[in-house]
């Protein structure tokens, strides 16, 4: 071209398309976003599924998790062997157990009625170790405290029985009482708290 619109020098002008700056941001942006949302969406489910996460009010909003130790089972109210007051029968053809046995239980603590031979209700009918016998009241309390000195023996109860007292009926399999120290154990753990299965508790 020449005249007034010549064209000077070694380069010519090269034709390029207008960028477009703007659309290239919105898209990436757009991405992150979806992106983001779609790996938030993920971890939720996964932590559904998985049985996590807090929980959430009416409101939506999260509710905030604390956790407390378990409660111990209290430990439950027995008598001492003091308050207990026994009644021992033999119903064995061994003469002179009732009192031996007696003796021994008046040195643990325990309050002594009766020393008798059993009624015909239990004489020579005691197969095993004893029968401990009392009032309904007494098959959770007095009984057990008294079971703890004699391994094996049944507890039994006669609903028309007044009163507190309760019987040790010894029985043919009979030898002694259990030695002091595994009855002093075996009393402690009536006493002592249950334990837990988990020892905590989370409530949100």
């Amino acid at each position: 071209m020449g005249g007034q619109y010549r064209i000077t020098g070694d380069k010519y002008p090269r034709m390029r398309r207008p960028r477009r700056r703007g659309r290239l941001v919105v898209l990436a942006v757009a991405s992150v976003a979806v992106l983001g949302v779609g790996g938030w969406g993920t971890l939720q489910l996964i932590d559904v599924f998985a049985g996590g996460g807090d929980s959430t009010s009416a409101t939506g909003t999260k509710a905030a998790c604390v956790t407390r130790p378990s409660p111990v089972a209290a430990p439950k109210a027995l008598p001492e062997p003091g308050a207990i007051t026994v009644n021992v029968l033999n119903a064995t053809t061994r003469a002179g157990l009732a009192q031996k046995t007696a003796d021994e239980l008046k040195k643990r603590g325990f309050k002594i009625g009766d020393v008798a031979n059993a009624t015909k209700e239990y004489d020579k009918k005691v197969k095993g170790t004893g029968v401990l016998l009392g009032p309904a009241s007494a098959l959770d309390t007095s009984l057990r405290v008294l079971g703890t000195q004699l391994a094996g023996a049944e507890r039994r109860t006669d609903p028309a029985r007044k009163g507190g007292e309760v019987d040790l009926v010894i029985g043919d399999a009979f030898r002694q009482l259990a030695k002091k120290a595994d009855a002093d154990r075996a009393l402690t753990a009536l006493t002592a708290p249950a334990p837990t299965p988990t020892g905590t508790k989370k409530t949100c």
